[in-house]
């Protein structure tokens, strides 16, 4: 039973109708959508909101942030180097388990990054970024970010 609609057997070209019936992508879907987007407003109360388990897993650095307090940490440190930061969504797959978004992130280093000084520079980084939920949940339990940190340094005059 599902969602009040029984199948008994696939048959190829139909498709599933009423709740459930795409698996509760669209719902994860609007999850992600709305997590990107309060990143974006910088409303972390609403960003925290979109996950069972708050962690970020920043793969080309080795950083993980678990827990809300280490999230909420990770959200001041990154907004106050990069106070404008920004994603742009380029494209959004589904898996059973995870969405997978293709994005622009975008920024102007004007704070402390790492210790280097602001340089006043703008950057735009091309990354992959997994978005993990429970089985059937439907609250985030991992980001998961994949990106070439030296793209960001050499726009940054970093390097």
């Amino acid at each position: 039973m599902d969602g009040g609609v029984s199948f008994t057997r696939t048959i190829p070209g139909m498709k599933r109708t009423g709740p459930g019936a795409d698996g509760g992508r669209a719902a994860r879907e609007a999850v992600v959508r709305e997590h990107m987007a309060s990143e974006n407003r910088q409303d972390f109360d609403a960003t925290i909101a979109t996950f069972d388990h708050p962690r970020y897993e920043l793969v080309a650095t080795g950083q993980v942030y678990d827990g809300e307090e280490e999230v909420r940490q990770y959200f001041a440190v990154s907004r106050s180097a990069f106070p404008d930061q920004r994603n742009e969504i380029v494209s959004l797959r589904h898996t059973d388990d995870a969405v997978v978004v293709e994005l622009d992130l975008l920024g102007t280093h004007l704070g402390t990054f790492a210790g280097f000084a602001p340089t006043g520079k703008e950057f735009r980084c091309r990354m992959a970024a997994v978005f993990e939920f429970a089985d059937e949940g439907q609250g985030i339990t991992c980001e998961r970010v994949y990106f070439d940190s030296t793209t960001i340094l050499r726009q940054l005059e970093l390097l």
